[in-house]
């Protein structure tokens, strides 16, 4: 037998023999597999996939899966992998001689003759061998595949991958996995998703929609995923640290409810048998706050710690706070700190720059250096700080010796940073086991109580300090001990100023809670109690200053009423009756018409100058003595205006009255058009007289209207008694302004007698806002008037300008003409909002009495 592979090019015939009839018995065993392959791909190359329902989809491939199966397992059971004597077989059906089926015989005789003949014949086998050609199979191919499809299904498939371009993958990997779930009723699967952003952000929420391309969102924000299916869904979440899957749980309603924070950008979709819907959501990071000093603290009047700061933050600062530390700490808490809060202007302040002004007497650190740094918290806690600012802290300056000392004794319980140590027993002596600074107020406590019979006048003084003294000989704790804060600031007060310190304290604490009131916004009631509880504190006060001047001897004459008497100057200049009636009363006004800004500064007024008030040595008669005058001490703020000004203020009154008719005017022309009423009332032509006479009086009404602001414009254009022409303030702009309030009038009551509501209307409308513009001007003049004649008039003893109520930094009190005038607009907004006729008009006045 030959070594066929010895036979040059065998070799690499027999390979390419062996795989045609390997394709040659492939293509037996799996024609039909192949050819619903290629139906299926020619489909979704062609789209055909995508135009078909998600039902219809999933059922095609799903039946295409199944009979690929059973094609595959019928192929691979038909299918038989060429043998070397197939190969062989078909390689010698190219030759008559089957070379390669000789070449594997043996010689049967062994003789000499026989082998010489034997290789003269293996070598004519040998070149036939050689000469071999490769076998076709068109015999074959043509029997198994008369129609050529093993070339049209390539081309079909080819021309679809040129039809669908560059979305060919993906239509095959939508076709190879559709959308399953809507076999299982997934399009009847409701899915609603939201992201509330976190509170301090101060923004709605936002609703997603499905396939959103992305959506911003402050980090912490919560997605709240709500889905309508007959099982429980998935709602699957990837972000940089990784993939996270949230299950939903049941909801009463019947739905199926998932909720997630969000920290990091995410991609987040919800699965049900498939991806049902999904966003992409980045999330904004959340700065941390700003905090600076604009001036450094230093000491301000009444020994307040006076400067100004500024704050920012990207979504709003809740707290700022001011942080405090020895400059020189104690040895035993080197890092202690203590801080004290800063009133914001409003709630989530997200830039602002103001004045801060600090009582920190009572701080324990009073009279120490420190280092203070700003803090501003953000609603995330995040907190920001300022560069450092090192300091004197203000302490209230005590004269009376008393004082002073019950002061050090206060601090030095305060001061002190060291805990007790544990285990101090209820019936052992707890001062020895007391830190040093507890027990050295003890006995600074028990030096300065030292026979009260000798040394104290003021029996409740002694008391309190006794009292004082045996709660630090009872505290177990520093929060005990501590406790005796409040009292021996009280006791000093008491020994420094006497009885009106109470008074004092009670009307800053009225101030307090009104500014806090203020500054959130609280309700109406709650702000007009809290303002007549400091109205009463402050007279409380004043009545207390009063009684302790006539005790000691100052405002001799002076009665116990305090404001009633008629210890006024020779000039008549002072806090009158009249004059701190007025600021009150304008407190009052401005708190009602949402004024908060003025209310609060004019509150910081009224403190400062009651805090101020002082008593010396006088006569009944006047005297250098300060005074507090009645009524009819002085001219009374009628008496006290000038002509011009006068004048101008009852111009304001009537033109008032003029635009509140002119208002009530225009709603009930709004209310006939919403009754239906003809557009033209004229008898005869199915009308009824009541709609002709509603007509008519609307209109006499115009006219009336009209004519009262034409005697206005006239008395306004009398000649004065210099001899100069009148007029109303603001030259040509406010006569042109009084022209087309006249001549929009006419036409409105033109169009009521013809029954033109709409334009009626317009008319009224243009009427109203210029006699708001003219409003405007006479107010206007009226101020400009009042700070002329004030320039020139002086300070009374508190530096404010006679005749007026202006205090330093520029507020006004504004007159009663002006306070009218802004409670009218108020009361018309609330009016017009009890009237649920027009929804939209409801929202516009619901926001505007917000912002009142």
């Amino acid at each position: 037998m030959a070594d066929l592979s010895k036979i040059k090019g065998l070799a690499r015939r027999t390979l390419l023999t062996r795989v045609k009839l390997s394709a040659l018995r492939l293509a037996e065993a799996f024609w039909p597999l192949l050819l619903l392959l290629a139906l299926f791909a020619s489909i979704a190359l062609f789209g055909l996939f995508d135009a078909m329902s998600p039902g219809l989809a999933a059922m095609a491939t799903l039946v295409t899966l199944a009979g690929g199966i059973v094609l595959f397992l019928r192929g691979r059971r038909r299918f038989a992998a060429p043998t070397d004597r197939d190969v062989r077989r078909a390689l010698d059906a190219g030759s008559e001689d089957r070379p390669l089926s000789g070449l594997t015989d043996r010689p049967v005789d062994p003789g000499p003759v026989s082998q010489s003949l034997w290789r003269a014949h293996t070598e004519r086998l040998r070149r036939a061998a050689e000469a071999l050609p490769l076998p076709g199979f068109s015999a074959a191919w043509a029997r198994l595949d008369p129609y050529w499809l093993r070339a049209i299904a390539p081309g079909v498939i080819i021309a679809g991958l040129a039809f669908a371009n560059l979305d060919a993958g993906a239509r095959l990997q939508r076709a190879l996995f559709p959308d399953y779930g809507a076999l299982l009723g997934a399009g009847t699967i409701r899915v609603e998703a939201w992201i509330t952003p976190p509170d301090y952000a101060r923004k709605p929420p936002v609703f997603l929609r499905d396939g959103l391309d992305e959506v911003r969102v402050p980090s912490g924000s919560e997605v709240t995923v709500r889905v309508q299916a007959k099982s429980a869904p998935v709602l699957r979440l990837r972000s940089s640290g990784g993939t996270r899957k949230t299950r939903f749980s049941a909801t009463p309603d019947g739905a199926w409810e998932a909720r997630a924070f969000l920290t990091a950008d995410t991609d987040a979709s919800v699965r049900w048998w498939g991806e049902r819907a999904s966003w992409s959501i980045l999330t904004l990071p959340d700065g941390l706050p700003v905090a600076r000093f604009e001036t450094p603290p230093s000491l301000g009047e009444n020994d307040r710690m006076v400067f100004r700061w500024m704050v920012g933050d990207d979504y709003g600062v809740e707290r700022l706070e001011l942080a405090l530390a020895l400059a020189e700490p104690h040895p035993a808490a080197p890092d202690e700190e203590r801080r004290v809060t800063v009133e914001l202007p409003g709630t989530s302040v997200k830039e602002a720059t103001e004045d801060a002004s600090i009582d920190m007497t009572r701080h324990p650190w009073a009279g120490l250096e420190v280092v203070g740094r700003l803090v501003a918290t953000d609603g995330a806690g995040q907190e920001g700080r300022s560069a450092p600012a090192t300091f004197l802290l203000p302490e209230k300056l005590f004269l009376q010796p008393l004082a002073r000392a019950t002061q050090d004794i206060r601090v030095t319980a305060l001061r002190e940073p060291r805990a007790y140590p544990d285990g101090v027993r209820l019936e052992a002596n707890a001062l020895e086991a007391a830190p040093e600074g507890i027990q050295k107020a003890a006995f600074m406590l028990e030096a300065v109580t030292y026979a009260p019979e000798k040394f104290f006048d003021d029996y409740a003084i002694y008391t309190g300090l006794a009292n004082a003294r045996g709660t630090l000989k009872a505290a177990r704790t520093l929060d005990e001990a501590a406790s005796v804060d409040s009292l021996l600031w009280a006791i000093a007060l008491k020994a420094e100023y006497g009885s009106s310190a109470d008074a004092l304290a009670a009307l800053l604490a009225a101030r307090r809670a009104l500014e806090q009131a203020l500054r959130e916004g609280a309700s109406e009631e709650e702000i007009a109690r809290l303002t007549q509880a400091f109205r009463q504190a402050a007279e409380n006060y004043v009545q207390a200053k009063l009684a302790e001047a006539v005790a000691n001897g100052l405002a001799e004459g002076a009665e116990r009423d305090g404001l009633d008497n008629e210890q006024a100057g020779g000039d008549g200049q002072g806090l009158g009756q009249n004059s701190f009636e007025d600021m009150l009363n304008a407190l009052e006004d401005l708190t009602q018409t949402g004024a908060s800004d003025q209310a609060r500064q004019l509150l910081s007024d009224i403190t400062n100058m009651l805090e101020n008030l002082e008593f010396q040595q006088g006569n009944g008669s006047g005297g250098d003595g300060f005074a507090l005058p009645s009524e009819g001490g002085g001219e009374g703020e009628s008496e006290n205006q000038s002509e011009a000004q006068r004048e101008l203020s009852e111009s304001l009154e009537e033109l008032a009255d003029t635009l509140r008719d002119q208002r009530e005017l225009n709603d009930d022309t709004l209310e006939a058009e919403r009754r239906g009423t003809p557009s033209q009332p004229a008898p005869g032509n199915g009308e009824s007289e009541s709609d002709v006479t509603d007509l008519g009086a609307l209109a006499d009404r115009q006219r009336a209207i009209r004519e009262q602001l034409e005697a206005l414009q006239r008395r306004a254009g009398e000649t004065g008694e210099d001899g100069e022409a009148g007029g109303l303030p603001g030259g040509e702009e406010t006569e042109r302004a009084v022209g087309e309030a006249l001549d929009a009038q006419r036409r409105a009551e033109e169009a009521l007698r013809e029954g033109a509501y709409g334009r009626a209307g317009r008319n009224q409308e243009q009427a109203a806002s210029r006699l708001r513009d003219i409003a405007g001007e006479l107010a206007d003049a009226i101020d400009a008037l009042r700070g002329e004649e004030q320039a020139g008039a002086g300070t009374d003893p508190f530096g404010r300008p006679i005749g007026g109520a202006n205090d330093s930094s520029g507020v006004s009190v504004p007159d009663e003409a002006e306070r009218r005038r802004a409670l009218d607009i108020l009361e018309e907004l609330r009016r017009r909002y009890g009237d649920p006729a027009n929804e939209e008009e409801r929202e516009y006045l619901e926001r505007l009495l917000d912002r009142f």
